[in-house]
């Protein structure tokens, strides 16, 4: 079967976010699933199979990390409806079934694409105890996310603390059920973002995630709140960077980028 590795929320190669994607018949089992994933060796390798016409949804969508399955991912999502597009196996929206709920992907001529993701339900929190420490930096607020994401948003005094971060990933993996979103808004909008982040998520055996689309269906309304505006840019990585433009829509929120295909091989079964 085909197997293809696309960076998405970015318009280069070696950029953005890396995942696998494969288009299935349908899923094999679990073990089998994961294997691969682990194999693989990226934050995500995104697993898809048509499902019959006339349903809420036109695919089913899984997504692994090298060592868990995860309830909900924006790039992987991105980088298969992007193969989809590519392969000509589906044109405008199309329908995605996953454990978080229906999500859409819908893809302009230009080729960017925008998903339609849940909005993420943000709540204050005390920072826990040793936070600070493990991200080696103080920190301004705290939020919980809503539990198809189980990430820690914490926000930073500016970007270039964002930028500089050198976290105890160890010390991090207590201390939320997924990871830290760290975040702050731009030091200059003039660049072409509004915010910046960082996501780590050692738990799931990712230390730093490059550019986190779910992490954005968080980072859109707590950043929309503070700057009084529905549409915003959001700049996210260390060693890898990408942007991912934001629109919250209520209870829904577009995230949109655009990817590109870097490798296309045979997988061997």
């Amino acid at each position: 079967m085909r197997i293809r590795i696309v960076d998405a929320f970015t318009d280069r190669p070696f950029s953005g976010n890396p995942a696998g994607v494969l288009l299935l018949d349908a899923f094999p089992d679990d073990h089998w699933l994961q294997q691969v994933a682990a194999e693989v060796n990226l934050s995500e390798t995104a697993f898809a199979h048509p499902l019959p016409p006339g349903g809420t949804a036109d695919w089913a969508l899984r997504w692994f990390t090298p060592v868990a399955e995860v309830d909900m991912c924006g790039h992987a999502t991105l980088a298969t409806a992007h193969v989809l597009r590519a392969t000509g196996r589906a044109a405008g929206t199309v329908r995605f079934a996953a454990r978080c709920g229906v999500l859409a992907a819908s893809t302009a001529r230009d080729g960017t694409i925008t998903l339609d993701f849940p909005t993420s339900e943000l709540t204050p929190v005390p920072a826990p105890e040793g936070l600070a420490e493990a991200l080696g930096a103080p920190v301004v607020s705290v939020h919980d996310t809503s539990p198809h994401i189980g990430d820690l948003l914490v926000e930073l005094a500016d970007e270039r603390t964002v930028r500089s971060l050198a976290p105890d990933h160890a010390a991090l993996t207590a201390l939320s059920e997924r990871g830290v979103i760290a975040t702050a808004a731009a030091e200059d909008p003039g660049r072409g973002h509004d915010f910046v982040s960082r996501c780590f998520f050692p738990s799931l055996g990712i230390d730093e995630d490059p550019v986190t689309g779910s992490a954005h269906t968080a980072l859109a309304p707590f950043w929309s709140a503070r700057l009084g505006r529905g549409e915003l840019t959001g700049f996210q990585g260390g060693a890898r960077t990408g942007t991912v433009r934001t629109a919250l829509r209520g209870e829904r929120t577009l995230l949109s980028g655009t990817a590109v295909t870097v490798i296309e091989g045979e997988l061997r079964v």
